[in-house]
């Protein structure tokens, strides 16, 4: 009697795969299949991808003592919310502390079961970004540098050549040198916390920038009607956009704007979340910075309403997506899965002998909620 499992995978409207993998979870067939144009009530999907993530029940991902425990803790947390793939995120900080970060978050990654099959590399947010109030966010001011080759070097050695996304302002002294210097390296770079004006989108899209980093948010609440950051962004076709789907960081409505404007083949759904997510109201820490969650909406600064970081799951960013995009459930699994892959220029479809990264949702009140899921030999509820 065999013990392969065969599963009908959702991958598209109408459309998906057969996959059969074996006891272990590893891949053993996989071919494509004609699926129901309309949903049932319980479908599996592939595992999404957070692009943006810097901490997750209880765990800032920031942190140089972190140990291979507590980022197995974290990322078996992730994947309960469907999310299979990963990309650690460090903020702004000095160059020592963030070295040591990168060490002891490689060091972790190598030794976590889980993170060897979720974590493909990081992602570095500054410390190349804009000083500007309204354009740092909560990154520290003094935390700021010129964008700088011997720097980035530097990090991605202590990530162990990992750095697979890094976030920079495009107006920043070196940025255009370290764009082409990153690509070169094997990093996607992406814009944010950036003031840079039409040109310096344009000059920075053609040096390879490929992403706008959280589109919508580190920019000032009022900005100028018809020349701003965000449009200039929107409008260049070679950036693809990430959102952060929660409701506060970018209101539903304005959501919608971005994301025709952009074109929903290009928008990215991340998270952006900290330590606060999973895991209830409380004091975290963000990198260098404290952060505060009440449990409603995101963490902030503590004593401020300045946003820093989510406290949000990429399940409910997937749900929020296709309720507010007026979009199916399948095409907002694929801002979460299929589109954060390929710009990583990562296959959105396993093959034969990869481990099986699988989640199982179920209809109720509306929404699809993750009910289980599988990562090779690791799984929780199925399938």
């Amino acid at each position: 009697m065999s013990a392969d499992t065969t599963i009908d995978v959702e991958t598209g409207p109408g459309r998906g795969v057969c996959l059969t993998h074996d006891r272990a979870g590893t891949i053993a067939h996989i071919e494509p299949a004609d699926r129901p144009a309309e949903l049932p009530r319980e479908i599996v999907t592939l595992g999404l991808a957070d692009l943006q993530v810097n901490g997750f029940a209880g765990v800032d991902f920031n942190d140089p003592a972190l140990t291979p425990e507590s980022l197995d803790r974290a990322l078996a947390a992730m994947a309960a919310t469907g999310c299979l793939v990963c990309l650690p995120t460090l903020i702004s900080a000095k160059a020592d502390r963030l070295e040591a970060c990168f060490r002891a978050l490689e060091r972790a990654a190598r030794a976590s079961p889980l993170a060897r099959l979720m974590v493909p590399g990081y992602h570095l947010e500054g410390p190349f970004l804009s000083p500007l109030e309204g354009y740092r966010g909560c990154h520290p001011r003094d935390a700021m540098v010129p964008a700088d080759i011997r720097v980035f070097d530097r990090l991605n050695r202590a990530a162990g050549g990992r750095i697979r996304l890094l976030t920079l302002a495009a107006e920043v002294k070196g940025a255009i040198a370290l764009i082409r210097h990153a690509r070169g390296r094997g990093a996607t770079v992406a814009l944010g916390h950036t003031a840079a004006d039409d040109a310096e989108v344009h000059a920075a899209a053609e040096a390879g920038a490929r992403l706008s980093t959280h589109l919508g948010n580190g920019a000032p609440r009022e900005l100028p009607r018809k020349e701003n950051v965000i449009l200039a962004q929107l409008a260049e076709d070679r950036l693809m956009a990430s959102f952060i789907a929660d409701g506060l960081h970018v209101p539903p409505p304005a959501l919608r704007v971005y994301a025709r404007a952009k074109g929903f083949g290009r928008t990215i759904l991340v998270t952006d979340a900290t330590a606060a997510a999973a895991a209830g109201p409380g004091d975290y820490t963000l990198g260098p910075v404290a952060i505060r969650s009440t449990g409603e909406g995101p963490p902030c600064l503590p004593g401020t309403a300045q946003l820093a970081g989510s406290a949000l799951t990429l399940d409910r960013a997937v749900n929020n997506a296709a309720a507010w995009l007026d979009i199916g459930f399948i095409e907002a699994v694929r801002m979460a899965r299929d589109l954060p892959l390929g710009l990583l220029d990562m296959p959105a479809l396993p093959a034969p002998g990869q481990p099986a990264g699988l989640v199982h949702w179920r209809r109720g009140n509306g929404d699809y909620r993750v009910v289980g899921w599988r990562l090779g030999p690791f799984a929780s509820g199925g399938p």
